[in-house]
């Protein structure tokens, strides 16, 4: 149980935020062995409405959908569906014959990207960036935006077999890079399971695990309860923030043709806890099994060799983490720049919503905000310590 100091503690951390307007509101959960012991809510989901933010608002996850998009993976690995070694040109034949770049040439790629390549972002596929990888990926992307709200919008097959075009930034599994590996792993699941991506998490985890909030985008009798999102004006204000982003609708108000594996998912604090529960839980909750133990492990444990790992600890927040299956794993706590105990995982998106999942304490800390650019921001920072440091 957290005790009275810590709780307000935790309050008044999260009230400091919000009246700096380094976000517009939030709420915040934290479960100890399976029950939740701490939740609060504070500041706006729309400040210019006057909505305050609420048990029951939704968030627009962006790369807190990674995990999900990796749980998924992990099931069809479980029924012998996909293997780890299998080429991702077995399901989207656009990456057979890939170009590297080296320099200013492209060269041919010294084997072919597997799925496991995919989940440890050890593929060459970017995001964006100067090189000629990060130009021709983010042309795509700008084109999947484009035809977002018209006649003909690029579906997630589509898209993710064209970006098998877009050259690598370099050879596969010779080092780490964040990017696009998990929107192709969710048009891998689209291609192996034989259902839009939507249909297979509905069916294999939204359901069986009560989560009626989550997916790809939402009916009008939800629309309501989606917080806005907001950023830095540049002279001490937030500002509404309305553009699409990685081919996301920002509105979320229709069923998407482009489903993004690694952005993708709108979720309430809620529905996140019964995720994050299950993985605790070691792939069951209510009685519901989606994993078996042994593939949570799995899915939980970092996996890059030491030459990924330099490249992946080369940035300054990773520091003290390892990293697999789209998440963070705390490997030395004794070097991480946060609290925290070995064998932590978790992941947050581009808009700040965050996990974490504490096996060795049985603590959960989930924050839900929508600001642009955050990331994992000072103030997510500043509660898991509050909350971390009251565990031994």
């Amino acid at each position: 149980m957290l005790d009275q100091i810590a709780m307000g503690q935790l309050k008044k951390t999260l009230r400091v935020s919000i009246e700096n307007k380094e976000i517009a509101g939030a709420n915040v959960m934290v479960i100890k062995n399976g029950r939740e012991i701490f939740y609060h809510e504070d500041g706006w989901a729309d400040i210019e409405a006057k909505q305050p933010i609420s048990r029951n608002s939704i968030f627009r996850l962006y790369s807190m959908t990674k995990p999900i998009t990796a749980t998924a993976a992990m099931i069809l690995l479980e029924r012998g569906i996909i293997d780890l070694f299998d080429p991702v040109s077995k399901y989207l034949p656009g990456f057979k014959n890939q170009k590297v770049v080296q320099g200013r040439d492209l060269v041919p790629a010294h084997r072919e990207v597997n799925l496991h390549d995919l989940l440890s972002m050890t593929s060459g596929l970017v995001y964006g960036g100067h090189h000629l990888a990060g130009r021709e990926t983010e042309a795509l992307f700008r084109e999947i935006e484009e035809r977002l709200l018209g006649e003909s919008p690029m579906g997630t097959y589509e898209a993710m077999n064209r970006l098998g075009e877009c050259p690598l930034l370099f050879q596969p599994g010779s080092s780490w890079e964040y990017g696009t590996s998990s929107d192709v792993l969710g048009a891998v699941i689209e291609a192996a399971s034989g259902m839009r991506l939507g249909e297979f998490l509905q069916r294999e985890l939204f359901e069986p695990l009560g989560m009626q909030d989550t997916g790809f985008w939402l009916p009008e009798q939800k629309r309501a309860r989606l917080a806005k999102t907001y950023q830095d004006d540049g002279e001490g204000e937030l500002a509404l923030y309305t553009g699409n982003h990685l081919g996301i609708n920002h509105l979320f108000d229709r069923n998407p043709a482009f489903e993004s594996g690694g952005a993708g998912l709108a979720s309430t604090i809620e529905d996140a806890a019964r995720f994050t529960s299950m993985l605790m839980n070691n792939g069951t909750l209510n009685g519901k099994r989606i994993l078996r133990p042994r593939t949570v492990k799995y899915l939980t444990t970092a996996s890059l060799n030491a030459e990924q790992q330099k490249a992946y600890g080369s940035n300054h927040w990773s520091a003290g983490y390892g990293y697999g299956n789209f998440m963070r794993i705390l490997t030395n706590p004794e070097q991480a720049l946060v609290l925290g105990s070995s064998g932590e995982y978790g992941w947050d998106g581009w808009l700040g919503a965050y996990f974490c999942n504490c096996p060795q304490d049985g603590i959960t800390f989930l924050f839900m905000i929508q600001k642009k650019d955050a990331g994992t921001m000072p103030i997510t920072r500043k509660l898991r310590n509050i909350v971390l440091s009251s565990y031994v």
